[in-house]
């Protein structure tokens, strides 16, 4: 089969879930992953024909695409922040904006680090607190870019914990000299939370925010196979996840500690409301590239 035919037929599968330009990207992607093929190869081979030991795959591949599952689900992994994370339906898949937090943690990390340099071996590491870490792609991330940082990182869902803990980065951990993040199964919600870690100079969290009532603002991608409890909150009580986070952080950050999380584009003066009833005196939404309030920094 020609790969034109094939990128023409796949593309017309799935235009029934995606614009045109996005069903054609998909079925680019998992074609340069799955035979090594660029967005151009038909155009400078237009003879070049998919391998036929690889079209049972493909097809199988193509399948469930067509029934609504995420492209990085089929490909068992996604980009963030220039690394390869392993997915799959026990994680959220990372979002974009979600980078933008990572990029701001690890412009804080890195000046709490320097600010310690002059103690030479006596300084002390950086200390992180990543809650509700999915994939663990801001616990990793942070791990390996802020130096000497210890990064501790918390999930409810053994699905997920296992996913984070079972990220491949042995090689870069080596390069760096850096730790891996240690992965913690625990209930932030639950009133008997506790960690016997010490204190953290930085927290950071992407908890569930999106409301129930917001459903029908999705996609069926989103909604059949990404995992509810780590999307939705109640309309009734959509901020229960800040207040664990807001009670969690006035017991664990250390007094010049600073926190980031991100938040629901509607609830940022209610978000920011949260933390300054916990005693937070500095609280302030921060908006991201699409310029809608995405992210609440705090600090007492």
């Amino acid at each position: 089969m020609l790969l034109s035919d094939f990128l023409k037929e796949s593309t017309a599968s799935l235009e029934t879930l995606y614009p045109a330009k996005e069903a054609r990207a998909i079925v680019f992607q998992l074609c340069e992953d799955r035979i090594g093929t660029k967005n151009y190869t038909h155009i400078l081979n237009p003879e070049y024909e998919v391998p036929k030991k690889a079209l049972p795959g493909l097809k199988d591949d193509m399948k469930r695409l067509t029934e609504g599952e995420p492209i990085q689900y089929v490909l068992g992994y996604t980009e963030f922040c220039g690394m390869k994370f392993k997915v799959d339906r026990n994680v959220l898949i990372p979002r974009p904006e979600t980078e933008l937090l990572v990029s701001e943690a690890v412009k804080l990390g890195g000046m709490i680090h320097r600010m310690r340099i002059p103690f030479g071996k006596n300084a002390e590491p950086v200390r992180i607190l990543d809650l509700c870490t999915g994939s663990g792609c801001i616990a990793w991330v942070l791990a390996l870019a802020i130096p000497t940082s210890r990064v501790v990182a918390v999930d409810i869902s053994e699905g997920a914990i296992e996913v984070a803990s079972g990220q491949d980065f042995g090689a870069l951990l080596k390069e760096k000299e850096a730790l891996a993040p240690e992965f913690v199964k625990a209930d932030i919600l639950s009133p008997d939370f506790s960690l016997d870690k010490g204190k953290f100079d930085l927290i950071v969290s992407n908890p569930p925010y999106v409301k129930e009532s917001e459903k029908l603002l999705m996609r069926k991608n989103v909604l059949d196979f990404e995992p509810e409890t780590a999307i939705f909150v109640p309309d009734e009580d959509p901020l229960v996840f800040y207040r664990a986070i807001a009670d969690i952080s006035a017991r664990y950050l250390a007094p010049d500690g600073m926190c980031l999380t991100e938040i629901n584009e509607t609830l940022g003066p209610e978000t920011v409301a949260v933390f300054k009833g916990a005693g937070f005196s500095k609280a302030e939404t921060v908006k991201d590239f699409y310029e809608k309030n995405r992210f609440v920094f705090y600090s007492k």
